[in-house]
C-alpha cells in the first residue's frame, strides 16, 4: 500500500472519480472529514451505497475510541462492503484487541496519533494488519509545534515504523498538509521511505502519484539491485565502486520485492 486517499464519508459520490488517480486504498473518513452534525447521515450512506472504487481497497476510518460515535461507526463499517476499518488515535491494546476479534477476516489499520499511542505502538500493532503515523494529531497532543523540516516528530515516527518493524507489518507515514507543494510531498516522503516506511497517507488526489513515484523502486534502483544479486553469484565484492556485503544483498531484495509487488 504505496497511498491511501481519503475520501469524506458523507460525500460518497466522490468514490466514482478514484479511478482516474489510482490510489492503493482508499479511506472513506466518518472522524474528520465528517463534522458532527453531520456524522449519523454519513454513518447511514455506508451501509446504503456500494463502496467501490475501481478496484483500489477501501478501508472505513471510524471515529475514535472513547468518542460517543466509535461503537456505531464501527457498526456500519462492519456492515458496509468495505475491505477494514481504520481504527485512528489507538492507544489501548485492549481495546485494539476487542475491535480485532470483530473484523476478522478484514484489514484492520491503527493510527499511532498521540504519546500514548507511541508508547504503546508495538502492543498495539501486535493487534493490526498495517498502521500509520499521524504527526498533526500527535504533536497536538503533546503540545509542540510543526516545521518544515518536521524534525520534531522524528523521534515518534521512528519509535512508530520500528513499532511496525517489530510486528511485522508495513506503515503508511505523515501527511503533509500543503496540497500544492509537490516538492514539500516529495521531500517528506523521501525521508519517511528512508525510515523505512511503505507508503504515505494522501489528503488529495494530486499526492497519489508523487506517493507512488517515491515509495515505487525506481529504474536505476532496481538496475543496481540486479547487480548486487549478480555481483553475489559471480563472487564480486565491489559494484558501483562500493563494496557489497550481506546486508547489502538483503537491500537488494528488498527493492526488487517491492517493485514486484508494486508492477
Amino acid at each position: 500500500m504505496r497511498s491511501l486517499l481519503f475520501v469524506p464519508a458523507d460525500k460518497l459520490e466522490l468514490l466514482a472519480k478514484v479511478p482516474r488517480w489510482q490510489p492503493d486504498a482508499v479511506a472513506v473518513d466518518l472522524e474528520d472529514a465528517v463534522a458532527v452534525a453531520g456524522k449519523s447521515t454519513a454513518r447511514a450512506g455506508l451501509v446504503n451505497q456500494p463502496l467501490d472504487a475501481g478496484g483500489a481497497t477501501v478501508l472505513v476510518r471510524v471515529n475514535a475510541p472513547g468518542t460517543p460515535w466509535f461503537d456505531d461507526d464501527l457498526d456500519a463499517a462492519l456492515s458496509s462492503g468495505a475491505a477494514g476499518v481504520i481504527v485512528p488515535k489507538a492507544e489501548d491494546p485492549v481495546v485494539l484487541a476487542q475491535v480485532r476479534e470483530r473484523t476478522a477476516g478484514r484489514i484492520l489499520m491503527a493510527g499511532i496519533e498521540s504519546a500514548l499511542g507511541v508508547v504503546n505502538a508495538r502492543e498495539l500493532f501486535a493487534h493490526a494488519d498495517t498502521g500509520f503515523f499521524g504527526a498533526e494529531d500527535y504533536i497536538a497532543d503533546i503540545g509542540g509545534r510543526r516545521s518544515p523540516g518536521s524534525l520534531e516528530v522524528l523521534y515518534a515516527r521512528s519509535q512508530t515504523v520500528l513499532a511496525g518493524r517489530l510486528a511485522g507489518i508495513p506503515l503508511l507515514d505523515q501527511v503533509v498538509t500543503a496540497i500544492g507543494d509537490a516538492e514539500a510531498f516529495r521531500a517528506d516522503a523521501s525521508d519517511g521511505r528512508d525510515l523505512g516506511y511503505a507508503g504515505k497517507i494522501c489528503i488529495h488526489p494530486s499526492q497519489v502519484a508523487l506517493a507512488h513515484e517515491v515509495f515505487t523502486p525506481s529504474v536505476p534502483e532496481i538496475e543496481r539491485a540486479r547487480r548486487v544479486l549478480e555481483a553475489e553469484s559471480a563472487g564480486v565484492a565491489v559494484v558501483d565502486g562500493e563494496m557489497v556485503d550481506a546486508v547489502h544483498l538483503k537491500l537488494a531484495r528488498q527493492v526488487l520485492a517491492r517493485a514486484g509487488e508494486n508492477a
